[in-house]
């Protein structure tokens, strides 16, 4: 089975190279990735400039473009015959509201939209706190084991969010919880000279009970099934 892998933190990401590592377990990873850093460019296409194929070898493509055109460019080009199209590992969580903003979600939405399934994968994070890539990527292989056994149902993609825990705890329990449908909280920093920064403090956003959001912010892995509209 051939897996098209992508994400938005660009090709060299080592969230990137944890979800390959996983799903290195069922089939065969084919890297079709941003040569840069896009996070946060949501469902953005290039329509008016040209996109460049840049081939990285072993299986390994760089595209100079955002991730929807990744995935238009993976299916179309490079792996046709791809079974699913992956997106992450992403260095920070995609909950809730997330979805709309990021570019992860949207390689996978974009999948969607041509007839793929996808699962979008991201990794709560804290400043100063260092992501253990090769844990993410066991939590990675049971969630992908169940995803693929699954009749594959048009209209939904999965959105997985890893949670940030200490070393040597157990592995988390994963649950399948709606998207918290609150906004991220509105607060912007004045800067004399450049403007308005966004400065709304993620970690202190609105949690309903049992929704994304408060199921990874407790240390469980939130899944969610998000029917496109």
């Amino acid at each position: 089975m051939k897996l098209l892998v992508t994400n938005d933190d660009g090709i060299d990401a080592p969230g990137l190279a944890a979800l390959v590592d996983a799903a290195r377990n069922f089939g065969e990873p084919i890297v079709v990735a941003p040569a840069g850093a896009q996070s946060g460019v949501s469902h953005r296409v290039t329509w008016h400039d040209g996109v460049r194929i840049e081939p990285r070898g072993d299986k390994r493509v760089a595209i100079h473009g955002t991730p929807a055109d990744c995935t238009r460019l993976g299916l179309l080009h490079v792996a046709p015959d791809a079974k699913w199209v992956l997106s992450g590992i992403n260095h920070g969580a995609n909950l809730g509201a997330d979805v709309y903003y990021s570019g992860t979600v949207a390689a996978v939405r974009e999948a969607l939209l041509h007839g793929w399934p996808g699962i979008a994968v991201s990794h709560y994070r804290r400043t100063g706190v260092e992501f253990d890539w090769k844990r993410a990527s066991s939590w990675m292989a049971p969630i992908l084991a169940d995803l693929f056994a699954r009749p594959v149902e048009r209209g939904i993609f999965y959105n997985i969010n890893l949670p940030l825990l200490p070393a040597g705890a157990p592995d988390p329990e994963i649950v399948w919880c709606e998207l918290d449908p609150n906004p991220l909280p509105l607060n912007y920093r004045h800067e004399e000279e450049s403007g308005l920064y966004y400065a709304g403090d993620y970690n202190l956003r609105q949690r309903t009970p049992g929704a994304d959001v408060d199921v990874c912010f407790s240390g469980r892995i939130a899944a969610t099934a998000v029917r496109l509209l």
